[in-house]
């Protein structure tokens, strides 16, 4: 049975013997809450304790975002937790997470909280980030477990854990897709079925840029195989290796643009949903450095995150992909 809870007090009377693996959730919670919630029971053990948390935490919301029309659906969420393996869901008023009302010394996101969610929601990571250090602080995780959907947020937990030497393991887990592709959302539900439609380009165009990185990491492999100059590739032509040559000869044309042509790809799927009716009304399209949230030049090498957010009627939606680069023979 799991139990409900209400102020940081009763959380803290609890005993436990394992490891407290914590879930954060602002409500309204759906199978990817629930994929992060059985994660975290596979990581605490039978021993251990997981802990969802239900806040909706006014202090990420902008003026004119839907802090009010955001679902609180407690009774459902209590179940979806309970079925998923939760022990506990932490659920405080604003007065138990804010008791001096709105706090006057917040974290700041820095340099990395400006790009991108940072820029088109001014304010939205320093709320936060100061929420996540409260509710880490109340709840005294061993592990936090967050979904890569929100790929900045993530970075920026991590990174605030890092700098200012939080005890606490922080686990990304891979992002839920309904079987059209749309990544799971509590945002999904204010879609109407013609906006839905629409919507699906989100996924569509990361998609596209996958499957343009694959191909263009497929020749990357083959200019491995064979060499690489035109020299030696007509050399090869000459003595009948012409597949091995004109691949040779691509690959030095393609690769060093690959990162320009994953976002071409996508791009295009953008440019037509456009289109649509109702129109996909694109916020930003980026190819991204996860250490610092920067866009990646066409020699990049490593981890990067191919991200899109979009509005769909009074809709805004976020998604991305996880994307390797030059991958080491």
């Amino acid at each position: 049975m799991t139990t409900l809870l209400r102020t940081a007090d009763e959380l803290h009377a609890r005993t436990r013997a394992g490891r407290r693996a914590v879930v954060m959730t602002m409500g309204a919670l759906h199978e990817g809450h629930a994929t992060l919630i059985r994660t975290a029971r596979a990581i605490a053990g039978p021993q251990g304790e997981v802990v969802v948390t239900v806040f909706v935490n006014p202090l990420q919301f902008g003026e004119g975002e839907d802090l009010d029309r955001y679902p609180r659906t407690l009774d459902a969420d209590l179940k979806i937790a309970e079925q998923a393996g939760a022990d506990a869901v932490f659920a405080p008023s604003v007065d138990e997470v804010y008791p001096g009302g709105r706090p006057e010394v917040r974290i700041s996101a820095g340099p990395m909280g400006e790009s991108l969610e940072g820029a088109s929601r001014p304010g939205h990571f320093d709320g936060m980030l100061t929420v996540v250090a409260k509710l880490l602080h109340l709840t005294r995780p061993d592990v936090a477990l967050y979904g890569q959907k929100d790929a900045q947020q993530l970075a920026l937990i991590r990174r605030m854990v890092r700098d200012l030497n939080f005890g606490v393991e922080i686990v990304g887990v891979p992002t839920v897709r309904e079987e059209d592709g749309l990544a799971l959302s509590s945002r999904n539900r204010y879609l109407s079925p013609k906006e839905r439609h629409t919507a699906l380009a989100l996924s569509q165009a990361l998609f596209a840029g996958r499957d343009r990185h694959a191909a263009q990491e497929a020749l990357r492999a083959r200019a491995r195989e064979v060499p690489a100059t035109r020299a030696r590739a007509e050399a090869l032509s000459a003595i009948g290796e012409s597949r091995a040559a004109a691949d040779a000869h691509a690959v030095a044309k393609a690769v060093p643009g690959a990162p320009a042509a994953v976002r071409a790809a996508a791009r295009m799927i953008l440019d037509e949903a456009a289109r649509l009716d109702p129109p996909l009304e694109l916020d930003y399209l980026a190819l991204i450095d996860p250490s610092d949230f920067t866009e990646i030049e066409d020699d990049f090498t490593g981890e990067a995150v191919l991200a899109v957010a979009a509005r769909v009627g009074a809709t805004r939606l976020i998604d991305n992909l996880p994307l390797t680069f030059g991958a080491a023979s």
